[in-house]
């Protein structure tokens, strides 16, 4: 068998491999100081096509079958048991490349609760935020005449001149502003900066865009340091082990050697598959398939987690929106589309491009039983200055989503509604010794009562604004929202229209050595395995008060400084 070696292989399986984490570490480690040599493997394609990159168009990527791997979860117990979508991209830039370009950091609390699990500093959120800075160049510019009450970011919370281009949209729809004075009106307070630390509020979302185009983390690969290799078409099999030392990878009968380390950047979803298929994961989903047993880890695969949504969509009175004129005539678009060819400006660059988002908390969370019934350590985290309980966002553009969508109802306002924290885990496991077989995946939406609880009151504390005179005198219909507001109706309206975020974290979790639910240490190294690593959002063992696209890059680049440092390479 032909092979090829390195100094350092980092490998997804053929799902998202070069997505946010991947792309961090590879970039962390091919650019230090002593250069050494890397292997940047991705199954899918290199999403080489510019128009990819069209801000406005952020949301059909998802849709297009060759990005995207086009995953299902398993039935869904709590809700009507559905199968929902759980996609993940496909080809270089990974899940970047199809996701909705929302760059939230989440709250500073997450991460001092991700420092105490783990036991390492390295994760509380001065160090983070640095990191951060390091990733980003933000472009904080107001459209002319919007008042800086609604956006006033300071500079010392962002970065100057790292590889992601982020920041808001130079054009913004006309009714978004309205919406930022409704959400005051109704008595929410507005976020002049949700990247701060503290996200708590309504704020105008941060966008890993600029001027039309987006960012995603192929761009932390522009351009291509001579010491790093990436090969696309690469599904991987496995971790190539000796003994308990990993060595490389299988891809496509090929070996490639790492004489430093093997890192796993796939995600979630992928990570357990890559570990199991090498003998390292749960023994009884081993043995089920005739997979020889390198180390027996119950806690891979284990521990899923993930936000989930609903929609509000009201149609709205003739000229609240500009959305019809544009959505509504295929002329428009087009001539739209040639315009952001030329200089990336235009109705591609403004609609759907600039949104409202708002962390808010419930204060009637501490008196309920619910609540009551959970581990301290939740409970203090949940009441955490920074952290939220429900997210609520605006400007999506729903009828892209929504099977025959009402053509003469474009002229609409959509808000998300997500619960924050859900308590259930679920988990992802083996369905073949076929390594091209994807796992069962089971996130247990709405799986436990707080998360009920929590849904229904999110929902009730979000028709605050929604059913506010402000908002609702431009009303005509509702084309989406529950039947009525008792527990029941919310609850069963969560159940008919649930989503999920996209937002897969926790299956190979940081720990401290022992603890029962941890895989791999503060250095990100899987426990009992030498030289094999994991990088990604799996790792993280709390479930972020955001979007996690930004977490993800940070993640990476937190290994990437701790490899760097270790093997002196600065």
């Amino acid at each position: 068998m032909a092979s090829s070696t390195f100094d350092f292989v980092i490998v997804g399986d053929f799902r998202i491999l070069a997505g946010p984490s991947g792309s961090a570490v590879a970039a962390g480690l091919a650019n230090s100081a002593k250069k050494p040599k890397v292997l940047l493997l991705e199954a899918g394609g290199g999403n080489e096509d510019p128009e990819l990159r069209i801000d406005g168009k952020r949301w059909l990527t998802f849709m297009n079958q060759n990005m995207n791997w086009g995953y299902k979860t398993a039935p869904q117990e709590h809700c009507g048991n559905r199968e929902l979508d759980y996609s993940r991209g496909k080809g270089l830039g990974g899940s970047s490349a199809i996701n909705f370009g929302v760059f939230t950091r989440g709250a500073r609390h997450d991460y001092e609760e991700w420092a105490r699990i783990a036991g390492d500093d390295d994760f509380a959120w001065d160090k983070i935020l640095a990191r951060f800075k390091a990733l980003e160049t933000f472009h904080g510019e107001l459209p002319a005449g919007v008042d800086t009450k609604y956006a006033a970011p300071r500079p010392e919370h962002h970065g100057t001149s790292g590889p992601l281009k982020v920041g808001f949209a130079s054009e913004w729809e006309k009714d978004i502003v309205p919406i930022l004075n409704g959400f005051e009106e109704a008595g929410f307070p507005l976020n002049p900066d949700h990247n701060s630390g503290n996200p708590i509020g309504m704020s105008v979302l941060i966008n890993s865009s600029n001027r039309g185009l987006r960012s995603t983390a192929n761009d932390l690969l522009n351009p291509l340091p001579e010491n790093l290799t990436v090969i696309t078409s690469s599904p991987v099999q496995k971790v190539l082990l000796e003994g308990n030392k990993a060595v490389g990878v299988e891809s496509n009968g090929k070996q490639y050697l790492a004489s430093k380390e093997v890192i796993l950047s796939a995600g979630s979803l992928d990570d357990p598959k890559i570990l199991m298929h090498s003998g390292i994961g749960p023994r009884e989903q081993l043995e089920k398939f005739n997979i020889p047993i390198v180390k027996d880890v119950p806690a891979v695969g284990q521990g899923l987690r993930d936000h989930m949504f609903c929609p509000l969509v009201f149609s709205r009175k003739e000229g609240d929106t500009d959305r019809a004129g544009f959505y509504g005539d295929q002329k428009a678009m087009d001539e739209a589309l040639e315009q952001w060819k030329r200089d990336r400006t235009g109705p591609w660059a403004k609609f759907s491009c600039q949104t409202g988002i708002g962390f808010f908390k419930l204060n009637s969370l501490p008196s309920w039983d619910e609540f009551k019934a959970l581990p301290a350590s939740e409970r203090a985290l949940l009441e955490s200055e920074t952290v939220p309980h429900y997210e609520v966002f605006t400007h999506f553009p729903i009828h892209w989503f929504i099977p025959g969508f009402p053509h003469d109802s474009l002229n609409y306002s959509t808000l998300l509604v997500f619960y924050y924290n859900a308590q259930s885990r679920g988990e992802v496991t083996l369905q073949s010794a076929d390594p091209s077989v994807p796992l069962r995946f089971d996130p247990r939406f709405l799986g436990t009562p707080f998360d009920r609880r929590l849904a229904i009151e999110s929902l009730r504390d979000a028709f605050r604004f929604a059913k506010h005179e402000y908002y609702t005198k431009d009303n005509v219909a509702t084309i989406s929202g529950p039947s009525g507001d008792s527990d029941e109706e919310l609850l069963a309206y969560w159940k008919q229209t649930i989503s999920s975020s996209w937002h897969m974290t926790g299956t190979v979790k940081m720990g401290k050595p022992g603890d029962a639910d941890a895989v791999v240490d503060k250095d990100f190294r899987v426990m009992g395995i030498e030289n094999l690593r994991v990088a990604d959002m799996s790792v993280v063992p709390v479930l972020v008060s955001g979007h996690t696209q930004a977490a993800a890059y940070v993640t990476g680049l937190t290994c990437a400084d701790k490899l760097i440092e270790e093997y002196e390479l600065a």
